[in-house]
């Protein structure tokens, strides 16, 4: 009987819930709904850049002689309003595309729909709990640099993200005057390289006539939606300040005690590329955990291993230790590499030890 009784309320709950909604959504004049997309997220305040017009501007007050100017802030397109969400719209982040209505009257808006996204690139934080890092993106740009020292592990980690988001990345080595003939960096580039993945090889302060100069990525990534991830202090908001100067990103020097680099991005922020494509500059991440992943999703991020899955001799092989399997055998004679297979490994090994835990 409790669970009877428990039920008919959680019902009961339910319909007030979708009433209330309906209601809410009545009364919203939708001839002032306007396009827009969220370039930045503070608290409960959404920054949203105007797409379109409502079909009813707002008419401005008129100005009585002898009254003092009423404050009115016009609606153009471009413009960006701070803007707080309705509480029944989902958490809503950068990148995403939504239906708001503007009040000039204040100069601040209220988010009313949220519309369905092309994608979502998301990654557990510290507590295990998945957070959201950008929708709508097309294209990651995964840069690394020779200093700080670049993390094979960091970036695996990342392709297999990107698999599992479903977005194409592109593997961009930064600091292109800091290389050298044997340079892990350069290494792992041309590794990524064989294995087919699309890479690019830049200078944020190149000369105009340098190759590495940051207008070839600017060609790779244009009418895109982008966000740059990668450790802190491999350049990535000096790329963008030279791609878009006016993006006015904030930078900052490698330590020189610790080499690791220093976070500069405190929030995630899009910045209006061209007509049609966007960046996104990200919250430097040391660490890129991946424990909300299935063991599915861990083998698509190496699409290279595909030919010998299933092939070893025992269906339950872990890759490690066994004697006869398919897939350290294909290391030892090189048709895959050992590294790509020890952090196949270790993210395969750090998920068993979160399900344990």
């Amino acid at each position: 009987m409790a669970l009877i009784r428990k039920r008919r309320l959680t019902e009961q709950q339910q319909r007030r819930i979708e009433k209330q909604q309906k209601n809410r959504q009545q009364e919203f004049d939708h001839d002032l709904d306007i396009e827009g997309l969220i370039v930045q997220h503070y608290g409960r305040q959404l920054e949203v850049q105007v797409c379109s017009l409502p079909k009813s501007p707002p008419a401005a007050p008129q100005i009585v002689e002898g009254e003092p100017e009423a404050f009115w802030r016009p609606i153009q397109l471009g413009d960006i309003w701070r803007c707080h969400t309705r509480t029944n719209l989902d958490a809503l982040i950068t990148g995403d595309r939504v239906t708001w209505q503007a009040d000039p009257n204040t100069g601040l808006g209220v988010i009313t729909a949220l519309h369905p996204r092309t994608s979502l690139l998301s990654r557990p934080d510290r507590y295990h709990k998945l957070k959201p890092v950008a929708a709508n993106v097309s294209l990651i740009v995964i840069v690394f640099a020779p200093s700080p020292e670049p993390s094979a592990g960091l970036l695996d980690r990342y392709l297999v993200a990107c698999e599992n988001a479903g977005i194409q990345p592109l593997l961009v080595l930064n600091k292109a005057d800091l290389l050298s003939a044997d340079s892990q960096a350069k290494t792992l580039l041309e590794q990524y390289q064989q294995l087919g993945y699309d890479t690019c090889i830049t200078q944020a302060n190149a000369a105009e006539d340098s190759p590495y100069h940051p207008r070839y990525l600017s060609q790779k990534i244009q009418n895109q939606t982008v966000v740059f991830v990668g450790q802190s202090g491999v350049g990535k908001s000096s790329l963008i300040n030279t791609m878009i100067p006016e993006a006015a990103q904030k930078t900052n020097i490698i330590s020189e005690n610790s080499a690791l680099g220093q976070h500069t991005t405190t929030s995630t922020r899009l910045i209006q590329f061209g007509k049609q494509g966007a960046l996104i500059d990200s919250p430097g991440i040391r660490e890129f955990g991946l424990w909300h992943l299935s063991e599915k999703n861990i083998y698509a991020g190496f699409p290279e291993f595909e030919p010998f899955y299933g092939q070893c001799q025992f269906r339950n092989c872990t890759h490690q230790h066994e004697k006869k399997c398919a897939l350290r055998d294909a290391a030892a004679q090189g048709l895959v590499l050992q590294r790509r297979l020890d952090s196949m490994n270790r993210l395969l090994n750090e998920l068993e030890d979160a399900e344990k835990s």
